[in-house]
């Protein structure tokens, strides 16, 4: 896949093109691409996804701090190249760009610069100012440049269209199996191994403390969860918890995302893990004591491991 961080280098044969943010890269957004791939075949042509960094609600939004994205654009850029997309245009979202009217952005970006033989865009995707630019206006736009537009339905699993807020929201209440069923792969995050208080470590169950990378990053709802750890090209299970840790009666306590990985016995300070995150396994919980914590540990990690192993075996 081709990426282009300047669209006056871009150039590519008979451009089949679909717009948007693709936080996520998600089953409905994959259902697009795959139009995309289909008409840049009929055509004679490439495919190009077009999209935006910042995200355009980091920008325009007045609590931009509290933006949550399921993905970096590191990661957005992977997903995409897995779909198969030809080429990715990645443009610096500004309030400038944003008061654009739909008809110029086509004008002036898709037809002058892209200089696109077809348009795919999702079945409720507006363009433009205001996001004033729906299909039928775009259409009359695009007949202009004798230039192809089609519209994707909305993708729907059990009756739900999926969606980018749709999957957020799934993840921020803690239900990680629907939200991986909606992204058709497991969700991840990524982040350093941090100097922690070792508390874990005295009750028997070491902890890797992780800091995010990106502050955007989307986080799932506190709690424990079965995960899986990508470390130096190798996965281990484990059990991570996400929360304040309300038995420890600590003062001014932020956050804290610690994950206890199975059978695992490297010094991992400083290093980049990637965790996958399966199901959660239960709530965040105050508990009367450290014996009761400990005991409580020991019991969610035959939970998760019992977890894995069904897994494993209905794998097979």
């Amino acid at each position: 896949m081709k990426i282009f961080n300047n669209i006056d280098d871009f150039k590519a044969k008979n451009p089949v093109v679909t717009v948007g943010t693709f936080d996520g890269v998600h089953l409905g957004h994959q259902k697009i691409f795959n139009h995309v791939k289909s008409l840049a075949d009929k055509l004679g042509g490439e495919s190009v996804v077009f999209t935006f960094w910042p995200h355009p609600r980091m920008v325009l939004d007045p609590k931009a701090d509290k933006v949550s994205m399921i993905n970096s654009i590191e990661e957005k850029i992977e997903l995409i190249e897995y779909q198969g997309i030809d080429n990715l245009i990645i443009i610096p979202f500004t309030k400038e760009f944003s008061e654009l009217s739909y008809c110029d952005f086509i004008e002036k970006f898709l037809h002058q610069k892209i200089k696109m033989k077809g348009l795919i865009v999702g079945y409720d995707h507006k363009f433009g100012h205001d996001r004033e630019g729906n299909f039928d206006k775009l259409k009359n736009c695009t007949d202009k440049y004798n230039s192809k537009i089609e519209k994707v339905e909305a993708l729907s699993v059990e009756g739900v269209n999926i969606s980018s807020t749709i999957v957020r929201k799934k993840i921020l209440d803690g239900n990680i199996e629907t939200a991986n069923k909606y992204l058709s792969r497991i969700f991840s995050i990524k982040g350093k191994v941090v100097e922690g208080k070792k508390i874990g470590r005295n009750l028997g169950f070491p902890t890797a403390n992780i800091k995010i990378q990106e502050s955007y990053k989307i986080i799932p709802k506190n709690g424990v969860y079965a995960v899986d750890v990508e470390y130096e090209n190798k996965k281990y299970y484990g059990m991570l918890n996400i929360g304040f840790r309300p038995t420890l009666n600590e003062e001014n306590q932020t956050q804290s995302i610690e994950t206890h990985i199975f059978s695992f016995y490297h010094n991992i300070y400083d290093s980049c893990l990637k965790i996958n995150f399966h199901r959660r396994i239960r709530a965040e919980m105050k508990f009367k004591n450290i014996e009761e914590l400990k005991t409580q540990l020991f019991n969610d990690k035959i939970k998760v491991e019992q977890y894995f192993k069904i897994k494993e075996n209905t794998l097979k």
